[in-house]
């Protein structure tokens, strides 16, 4: 072949080469997104056109208290704590890998140390109004490559209203993991760190919620909405600690197909 010729074919080769390597990669596929409060409660959610990106805040709408309830990470990965004082306030911001984040607004307190590793469902804050928030809701994003995305849960895109009450989403976050599903009953009910009654409130149920029990003991006796039982539950999720089986939405005092701890 003639010099002249092969410098054209070898040209035409690196020039195929540079295209392969200069095509534009297909888009990272998104993990599975679930809502970002507990397994079982309902919210309604809303969007205010002024937002920069495409986020969705949340409140709840089953009954039960929106400030105090965990918010849960929509999908694992790495999480950090960001504050900023006249907008997000106390914040998370969680990095899933290829270009994906999750965002979550205005905390009342962080539940994971920065840097951390999370699950996807794992507590990491509490509903709070802190920093440019009118009243107590989880501000929720999913960002791909730094832009924001239209919301996506469950493989599945949420609707955009301007106001609260048009739509609503149950969240299955949390669902799976040891123990026995039970929903509670009741508002303001506390969960302890021990079954006793002076033991310390880890955490207060504003209205029914979704739990996972792992197993009871015996513990002080309660007397509350003319029921006494001296039964708690160990419960796994959304918390950890202890909850008098009064308010566990079941007929028996003693837990059926739950262990003794």
């Amino acid at each position: 072949m003639p010099p002249r010729k092969l410098l054209a074919v070898f040209a035409a080769l690196l020039l195929g080469a540079a295209t392969l390597v200069a095509a534009p990669t297909q888009a990272q596929a998104a993990p599975n997104f679930k809502a970002p409060f507990p397994c079982g409660q309902r919210w309604t959610y809303s969007h205010h056109s002024a937002e920069v990106r495409r986020a969705l805040d949340f409140i709840r709408s089953d009954g039960g208290t929106t400030n105090g309830t965990p918010v849960l990470a929509s999908a694992g990965g790495t999480a950090y704590r960001e504050y900023q004082a006249g907008g997000a306030g106390n914040w998370i911001r969680i990095e899933h890998g290829g270009g994906w984040k999750t965002y979550y607004f205005h905390l009342s307190a962080y539940s994971v140390a920065n840097g951390s590793a999370v699950s996807q469902g794992q507590q990491i804050g509490v509903t709070g109004s802190t920093g440019a928030s009118s009243g107590p809701h989880i501000h929720y994003e999913q960002l791909y490559n730094g832009t924001g995305q239209n919301i996506v849960i469950n493989g599945s895109g949420l609707a955009y209203p301007g106001s609260y009450g048009s739509y609503h989403l149950t969240s299955d976050n949390g669902c799976s993991g040891p123990g026995k599903p039970f929903m509670t009953w009741g508002s303001d009910v506390r969960v302890r760190s021990t079954p006793r009654l002076n033991g310390s409130v880890v955490h207060t149920f504003g209205g029914p919620t979704s739990v996972r029990v792992i197993c009871q003991v015996q513990g002080d006796t309660v007397t509350a909405e003319g029921y006494t039982n001296n039964w708690w539950a160990k419960l796994n999720s959304p918390v950890t600690g202890y909850m008098t089986n009064i308010y566990i939405d079941d007929p028996n005092a003693k837990l059926p197909g739950v262990p003794e701890c």
